[in-house]
């Protein structure tokens, strides 16, 4: 991994331990896993934060393709077999809703914010095949 693929996940893996906090997006006070890739996007672009999606316990249920619409917002959609370290990538959960997000790592890993541990890095095989939806961050290579 070179270049700007490894700029986002260094990015991202200086907000490991922010503790879990919904709807915030600020490294070492609080985000939640959306907040993890507005804040990302926002350390990289240099720009501030996109707004967050409406959140309620249940919005992944009660408001469709969240994550999604907001990530085709900001984002360079990629195909998810395609998705590589740097990438964003949103996770089926709760009858197959995009309900998480996470940024992908080496090593098949990924990091991503836990109401219980907040922002950690954490093996991908429990959650990879569950991909809905990739891109990458725009300063990333197509």
């Amino acid at each position: 991994m070179v270049g700007k693929r490894n700029d986002v996940v260094q990015a991202s893996r200086r907000w490991l331990g922010t503790p879990y906090a919904p709807g915030a997006a600020l490294r070492g006070i609080g985000c939640d896993c959306v907040g993890l890739a507005r804040g990302v996007w926002s350390e990289l672009t240099g720009r501030p934060p996109p707004p967050a999606p409406p959140w309620s316990p249940d919005w992944p249920t009660s408001w469709p393709r969240a994550l999604i619409a907001l990530g085709e917002a900001h984002m360079i959609p990629r195909r998810p077999a395609e998705a590589g370290p740097g990438d964003l990538v949103a996770i089926r959960r709760l009858g197959g809703r995009e309900a998480h997000a996470g940024i992908l790592t080496e090593n098949g890993r990924f990091i991503h914010a836990t109401e219980r541990f907040g922002v950690v890095e954490v093996p991908l095989a429990g959650w990879a095949g569950r991909i809905a939806w990739a891109a990458s961050f725009p300063i990333s290579p197509p």
